[in-house]
């Protein structure tokens, strides 16, 4: 049996927010790999795309993508049919689900639960092997009433908004930890964190870097543009660019020859153009809105540094792993970066790349301006950086890894009654208004 064909068989459907999402390439490198080693993956997406912006390499993606209905109210009649045959199949679990979704009596706790039953009563129908879901938010909310419904086991991965924000709920975190199979986080950082966390209750907590094409993002032969420095990333606050646009005011103010692009949109765009118009940065500092990732790995290769200030935002968001600082050293592109979350794991302070406290634009300035004049220390710690890529975020190992703990044995799917299922099928569907109050919708099911 071939390393390919030891998966051939195994079933995983994804449980997504929104798919796809542009910011979001570590679920479309994850899932081009599980389909590269055989796997037959389907995506349930809770919500559709909204910004109409793809990477090229969307299209390599072979799985199926079922969007649930995103406003339960507007589809009454799918949400009926799917749940009327779900409760018929799953008789005391689905009223077990639906009498604690009622004694929440929260608007939220209805939507998902309709949108679980309705990927439960279609994973029926279309049996998996599991579940796994991205974010430690409403996708896995959903996969885990999926999993009270009709006992599919689910695991997921959790990043940082989802387990840092200050919105977070501690105790509905870990229930939904405790509940899953296992649980995937991208950094020692965030494993320690939700352990903490979690203190005497046991759950399966497993640390995993995000991983990337190797192949792909790889040095190149053309001479880099000496005084180009590069960040790529939303325009958030956690990203601290506003740091990097001070930290280019100083530089111009010590006389250094620079240029600064930053790749990407958010709402901070507008407070950093008048940020950079305010200090006289026309000239120097550019911001030149999101880019496809081929035209990113364009820029990753002509640049001479990669500046990410990371910070924690106001509302305790942050980074936990940046995928863009790891495709940046992968190119073998000298990176500066704070020593926060997930970030000292993956640069080494002075082997390959540079680390500077956050909100310090003067430490972050004065890293630049050593790079800017001494290009032979950027030679060192850019080939440097290619060999921790090489090493530790490899997407190939990494998923590899990923693909042995979801093909680990779990419970089989409970098997509908087929005659119950045909009786069902032929039953009419009322006509119901459209749309209907979301409590309607429930109340009727």
């Amino acid at each position: 049996m071939t390393r390919l064909s030891k998966f051939m068989n195994l079933k995983i459907a994804y449980i997504l927010k929104m798919y796809p999402r542009f910011s979001e390439t570590f679920v479309v490198n994850e899932i081009l790999e599980l389909e590269r080693r055989g796997v037959d993956v389907r995506i349930y997406s809770l919500r559709k795309p909204d910004d109409g912006r793809f990477h090229a390499n969307l299209a390599q993606v072979k799985a199926n993508v079922i969007y649930v209905p995103q406003n339960p109210e507007m589809e009454p009649d799918r949400i009926r049919e799917a749940h009327r045959r779900l409760r018929q199949s799953q008789p005391a679990s689905y009223q077990q689900v639906y009498d604690a979704t009622a004694a929440k009596g929260s608007s939220f706790a209805l939507k998902r639960f309709l949108q679980a039953g309705y990927i439960a009563e279609h994973l029926l129908r279309h049996p998996v092997d599991g579940m796994h879901a991205h974010f430690a938010t409403s996708a896995t909310r959903v996969a885990n009433l999926v999993q009270q419904l009709i006992g599919l086991p689910y695991s997921f991965t959790a990043h940082a908004k989802d387990i840092f924000h200050d919105s977070v709920q501690p105790d509905s975190l870990c229930q939904k930890i405790a509940a899953a199979r296992f649980v995937v986080t991208v950094s020692q950082f965030n494993q320690q964190h939700l352990q903490t966390l979690l203190g005497d209750t046991p759950a399966d907590v497993r640390c995993l870097y995000n991983g990337i094409d190797l192949s792909r993002f790889r040095p190149s032969t053309t001479p880099r543009q000496p005084n180009l420095i590069l960040g790529v990333g939303r325009l958030v606050e956690k990203k601290g660019f506003d740091v990097l646009i001070d930290a280019c005011a100083l530089l111009r103010q010590w006389g250094l020859d620079f240029r600064c692009e930053i790749i990407g949109k958010g709402e901070k765009e507008d407070a950093l153009k008048q940020q950079i118009e305010r200090l006289g940065l026309q000239k120097q500092v550019k911001l030149v809105g999101a880019k496809p990732q081929d035209k990113v790995l364009q820029a990753y290769r002509r640049a001479a540094i990669f500046a990410l200030p990371c910070t924690i935002a106001a509302d305790g968001n942050r980074d936990g792993l940046p995928t863009v600082l790891l495709e940046a050293m992968a190119t073998g592109l000298t990176a500066v970066s704070t020593n926060l979350v997930g970030v000292p794991e993956i640069i080494d302070h002075g082997q390959n790349g540079l680390l500077v406290p956050p909100n310090d634009s003067q430490a972050l300035a004065e890293a630049l301006a050593i790079l800017l004049q001494n290009p032979q220390i950027r030679q060192r710690l850019g080939a440097g950086g290619r060999e921790k890529a090489t090493a530790v975020f490899d997407v190939r190992q990494n998923v590899g890894q990923l693909l042995t703990w979801l093909a680990e044995p779990s419970h089989p799917l409970p098997q509908p009654d087929n005659r119950i299922q045909t009786l069902i099928d032929n039953l009419p569907l009322p006509q119901l208004p459209v749309p209907m109050p979301l409590e309607e919708v429930f109340a009727a099911l």
